[in-house]
C-alpha cells in the first residue's frame, strides 16, 4: 500500500524497474530484466493522465525509483502538473546521502517510504539480498527527518522476520519514522518462487504483529497493517490500512490498473464461503489469493460483533 497520502485520489506511477537490492520477496520479480526505465516523455504523459483522472496525490515507485536518471525532472514535472503530495517509495538506500534528501525536498517530495525489514543487518540484509543495505537504509531515516520529509515506512512480513516485528517497530520509532506499515508478503514474483520457506502462516504472525503495533503505539508511532484479515486483528481493527487506502490508479509496465481497490477485491484477494458469517465481511478484503492455495482456510474464523 502505502502510503497514506491526504488527497482522496492517488496515482501510483512505476517509473523504473531496476533495483540495487535483490529482495527475496520482491513482487516485481523478473521485471528488472524485462522492462527498462520509462522515459520522461512517457512519464509526463502518465502524470497528466493521472491528474486528469482526479489524482492529486502521487507515489513514485518501481523497482527502485531513486535510481532513475531523470528523477528530479520527474518530481518537478509532477509538481508543475499540480500534484499536491508526492511520495517517493524506495528501499531507502539512497537516503543515506544527506544532500540527496535535501534535493528531494527542494524538488517537491513531501513524503518518503523507505523499507526496513529487520531490526538488524542479519535479518534485513538477508531478506534484501544486499549486504550493507540495513546500515544505509537506517541512516537514511535521519537524513529524511532533517530534510523535513515525512517518513512512512514499510516492512514486509515474512517467516524470517516474524519474531523480529516488535523490535522493528521500536527501532522505527527511535529512528524518527512518522508511520510504520507492516504488510503481509504478496505471493507474486520472487515471493512466489520462495514461498515454501518465505511465507508465514497468519496464525503464527498474529501475536508478533500485535506486539509490534502495541510497541509502536506506545512510542507515539502511527502503525498500520496491510493484507491481514480482520480475523487476525481483534483489538487492532483501527490499524487496518485497507479501511483508509484512497482510490488508487496504477501506471505499471504492462498497462494501467484504473482502480486498485477493485482489483484487490475482485482479482488480488479471496474469501471463503464461511467468511459471509463474519461481522466484518463487508469491510474485509480477505488474504492475498495465493495464501489459501498454500495453506487452506482452517485458520480463518468468522468473527462476531465486537
Amino acid at each position: 500500500m502505502e502510503k497514506h497520502i491526504t488527497p482522496a485520489k492517488r496515482i501510483d506511477l512505476k517509473i523504473s524497474f531496476g533495483c540495487n537490492n535483490m529482495c527475496r520477496f520482491c513482487v516485481q520479480g523478473e521485471k528488472r530484466r524485462i522492462f527498462s526505465a520509462k522515459n520522461v516523455k512517457t512519464i509526463r504523459r502518465e502524470l497528466e493522465a493521472g491528474y486528469a483522472s482526479g489524482g492529486r496525490g502521487l507515489v513514485l515507485t518501481g523497482g527502485e525509483p531513486a535510481l532513475h536518471a531523470d528523477l528530479f525532472t520527474i518530481i518537478k514535472t509532477a509538481r508543475k502538473t499540480g500534484y499536491r503530495s508526492i511520495q517517493l517509495q524506495s528501499n531507502g538506500r539512497m537516503f543515506r546521502y544527506a544532500d540527496f534528501c535535501r534535493a528531494l525536498a527542494a524538488a517537491g517530495i513531501t513524503e518518503a517510504s523507505p523499507a526496513l525489514h529487520g531490526s538488524s543487518a542479519k535479518i534485513h540484509d538477508f531478506l534484501t539480498g544486499a549486504p550493507g543495505s540495513f546500515r544505509e537504509t537506517a541512516a537514511g531515516l535521519a537524513n529524511l527527518k532533517k530534510a523535513g520529509i515525512k517518513i512512512l515506512t514499510n516492512t514486509v512480513i515474512t517467516k524470517p522476520n516474524t519474531q523480529d516485528l516488535p523490535a522493528i517497530a521500536r527501532l522505527l520509532a527511535a529512528l524518527g519514522a512518522d508511520q510504520a506499515q507492516f504488510a503481509f508478503v504478496h505471493i507474486l514474483g520472487s515471493a512466489a518462487r520462495n514461498a515454501n520457506w518465505l511465507v508465514p502462516k497468519m496464525a503464527v504472525i498474529e501475536p508478533f504483529v500485535k506486539q509490534a503495533l502495541s510497541a509502536g503505539l506506545s512510542k507515539g508511532l502511527r502503525v498500520m497493517t496491510e493484507a491481514i484479515p480482520y480475523c487476525f486483528m481483534s483489538g487492532y481493527e483501527n490499524c487496518i490500512a485497507e479501511e483508509i487506502i484512497p482510490h488508487t490508479r496504477i501506471f505499471d509496465a504492462e498497462g494501467v490498473i484504473a482502480d486498485f481497490g477493485a482489483y484487490r477485491k475482485t482479482r488480488g484477494k479471496a474469501k471463503a464461503a464461511k467468511c459471509r458469517k463474519c461481522f466484518f465481511y463487508g469491510k474485509c478484503e480477505g488474504p492475498w489469493k495465493k495464501y489459501p492455495e498454500l495453506f487452506g482456510w482452517d485458520e480463518f474464523v468468522p468473527r462476531k460483533r465486537p
